[in-house]
């Protein structure tokens, strides 16, 4: 078991060659020819507001020297857990310079001191001879590699011939990186646990001296459908094996993971304790809190490490803790951690004060019926956050001649029975020129009330997704309502969510042709995604679908048109059912609503932004499967069905949260004259009873051996020399 030492305070390192800090060892003695030395760092978002005249090269500058540390320290290889860009498709500026900086400080003679045991050929580009491994290549020269999985920002988009691609497809196939935990879920799902299909992890084996490591990784797969597939028992991992040459228990599995880890929702994370003791470290990226010293988990003798973002993409709290990058050492079972300040990233201080506590001391001069006293009163504090900021650079930055970067600064500020505040964008004007962000250096919120849910009807709160939106706790739980009386325009507009307002003009809309679900995608794609193509080829699509089937209909009379344009759409609607299968879920009061997508970056909106999910019960999903017995969502012609009286069942046994037995229903289709769902609601009922084929809950990912899985051959990955890897599944609470 893997043993590393008390959380120590964060060490930092000089580019000038000093010698590296590291904390309390756990590695009693290192031997350098059986030691791996890993650079850690994830999220670096690299195109983050690349347009702003200020912090438009942040994120380059900071990856910079990120690789510096990497050639400096002579690491054995680089390991990113996700979110390399911050778009999935990044400019063609952005991707020059990445590609640049990984050519001049990855490429070289340095001898790779480590061994790949696995098959160099897997995940390799269809169709060609080079391996997905760079320096098994023998017509490039690489020093150090870079292994990366890919997170929510720069996933997968898009079909073709090559299937669905991003950019780290591209520096893939060009020879500067490694991508690796690429899953396909594009193909028909099937519950089987013995099938195909689902999600399939095969580790990288890599061998230096005495110690093997097993590096597994898992890119980014939206929380709700990773939920799905856990629930499925569709998650199979494929343990290593040495031949006989090495015990499985000889192996350091190491997890890369891009999900969730603070709770959002019921289906909105990852539970920290999930995995099987098998595994001996996790690296999790997406949340851009720097936690880099280890973590034990509560009743795993596993450990995870969060490197956090290195570059801030919003302005809140855990945003402000300073950057780190690591060193990961791993000989045989034993690992640690050296920390290491980045020393790129531009200062950020926030702060919160409430006005109301800071009238009640007379030496503030502050009068809250009085907007200029308040106005001055914040201007003050906002010089002390500056003047905080250059000394904490000072700190960070001794001996260093370089000038101090503009700081961001936040300052959250409580306006309870404050009469009326000043415009956030006319007063950060006096700071123009000495602050990275003149135009929100103010953030405006109310306490909150206790207070009368909101009504149904309430345009600023749709769907009822609001109730309790406004976090104004440090640690991120959901806080109770806020008074709406005491919110101003502004605060209500700015808690609406995107894909509330795309949801709900589409249903007020009477679309003939265009199927909603598949334009709410496209719009969420372009907005999220920065997907530009998105609605012209979802628009594209539809019509040349809806025109083949117009064109396949004979002796058409001119009264009978709208009849048969809206049979065409109910036809393109199930095969965008089909393509892609939509989780619903069904709220405590019985009325549907689509779950809110929640693959936006944790830290990517400030706190008051969260939405809450505050009725902590799991959704009732319907696995689009094959078979009798099994529900269907999205079929031709076909409703979701769902078992009235049916409890839901809570996803891991360990959840802090009790699940509420609630009774679903079956959500009636909404009539217009578009698309008169008859046939629909007819048919539910007789699906009903499929409720009952829903696999058992899952507890923890387990390295238990598949009997069905032994006795297929096929299933088994191909390695060098003999040595492979057997699969192991997701094991249920009932077997």
């Amino acid at each position: 078991m893997a043993t590393t030492p008390e959380p120590e305070p964060s060490t930092s390192r000089s580019h000038a060659g000093d010698s590296l800090v590291e904390p309390n060892p756990s590695i009693v003695q290192e031997n350098p020819d059986s030691c791996f030395r890993i650079l850690l760092a994830t999220d670096n978002h690299i195109g983050y507001a690349e347009k702003d005249p200020i912090r438009g090269q942040d994120s380059i500058n900071t990856f910079r020297e990120i690789l510096e540390i990497a050639r400096d320290a002579e690491v054995d290889f680089i390991l990113l857990a996700g979110d390399l860009f911050h778009e999935n498709r990044p400019s063609r500026g952005c991707l020059y310079s990445v590609m640049a900086l990984l050519r001049e400080y990855t490429m070289g003679d340095k001898p790779i001191s480590f061994e790949l045991m696995s098959d160099p050929m897997e995940g390799s580009a269809p169709g060609f001879t080079f391996p997905a491994i760079n320096y098994e290549d023998l017509n490039l020269n690489v020093g150090i590699p870079v292994f990366s999985i890919h997170g929510n920002h720069d996933d997968p988009q898009g079909t073709g011939p090559e299937g669905a691609l991003c950019a780290l497809d591209m520096l893939s196939v060009s020879g500067l990186l490694n991508y690796f935990g690429k899953i396909d879920l594009s193909a028909e799902e099937n519950p089987d646990p013995a099938s195909d299909q689902g999600i399939r992890i095969k580790p990288l084996l890599l061998r230096k001296g005495d110690t093997h490591l097993a590096m597994y990784g898992v890119g980014n797969v939206r929380d709700s459908r990773m939920h799905y597939e856990l629930r499925s028992n569709r998650v199979k991992m494929f343990m290593p094996d040495g031949g006989g040459e090495v015990k499985e228990e000889d192996w350091f599995n190491m997890l890369l993971v891009h999900q969730n880890r603070v709770k959002h929702g019921p289906q909105q994370s990852v539970p920290e304790g999930m995995f099987d003791d098998s595994i001996k470290l996790v690296v999790w990226g997406h949340e851009h809190d720097c936690r880099i010293s280890p973590e034990s988990v509560e009743g795993k003798n596993y450990y995870i490490t969060q490197p956090g973002s290195s570059v801030a993409t919003s302005l809140a709290r855990g945003e402000s803790i300073p950057k780190h990058v690591g060193i990961l050492s791993i000989q045989g079972s034993q690992f640690q951690i050296a920390e290491i300040l980045l020393k790129t990233v531009r200062p950020f201080v926030f702060e919160e004060v409430v006005l109301a506590e800071a009238a009640e001391n007379e030496e503030n001069k502050l009068n809250l019926e009085d907007k200029d006293s308040i106005t001055a009163y914040l201007r003050k504090t906002v010089e002390e956050l500056v003047e905080k900021a250059k000394k904490e650079w000072r700190k960070g930055h001794e001996g260093s001649i370089k000038d101090m970067m503009l700081p961001l600064i936040r300052l959250k500020v409580e306006t309870t029975n404050a009469k009326e505040m000043t415009n956030p964008v006319r007063f950060g004007q006096d700071f123009s020129g000495r602050v990275a962000n003149p135009r929100d250096i103010l953030q405006y919120h109310r306490k909150k009330k206790i207070a009368e849910r909101k009504s149904k009807n309430n345009p600023d709160a749709p769907d009822g997704e609001m109730d309790g939106f406004d976090d104004d706790d440090d640690d991120g739980a959901l806080g109770g309502a806020d008074d709406p009386s005491a919110l101003t325009t502004s605060d209500r507009l700015s808690k609406l969510r995107m894909a509330n307002l795309v949801r709900q003009y589409l249903q007020a809309q009477n679309l003939e042709v265009l199927v909603e679900g598949g334009l709410e995608d496209a719009v969420m794609r372009f907005v999220d995604k920065d997907d530009k193509d998105a609605i012209k080829d979802f628009v594209h699509d539809t019509l040349k679908t809806v025109g083949k089937n117009m064109k396949g209909q004979q002796n058409v009379d001119e009264d009978d048109v709208e009849e048969h344009m809206t049979r065409a759409k109910e036809h393109a609607a199930s095969q965008w059912a089909e393509h892609r299968p939509v989780e619903r879920e069904v709220n405590k009061k019985g009325k549907g609503k689509k779950k809110a997508d929640s693959d936006e970056d944790s830290m990517a909106a400030d706190d008051s932004m969260r939405g809450g999910d505050s009725d902590g019960s799991f959704a009732s999903e319907a696995a689009p499967v094959k078979g009798k017995g099994k529900a269907v969502a999205g079929g031709k012609g076909k409703a979701p069905a769902t078992a009235k009286g049916k409890a839901k069942q809570p996803l891991f046994d360990d959840d802090d949260t009790e699940e509420e037995e609630e009774e679903e229903e079956v959500v009636p289709q909404k009539k217009s004259r578009a698309a008169p769902a008859k046939k629909a609601p007819a048919k539910a009922p007789a699906k009903a009873p499929a409720k009952k084929a829903v696999p058992a809950k899952q507890s923890q990912l387990t390295f238990s051996q598949d009997p069905a899985a032994k006795k297929a051959p096929a299933a088994r990955a191909p390695a060098k020399g003999g040595k492979s890897s057997k699969p192991i599944e997701l094991s249920s609470d009932d077997d």
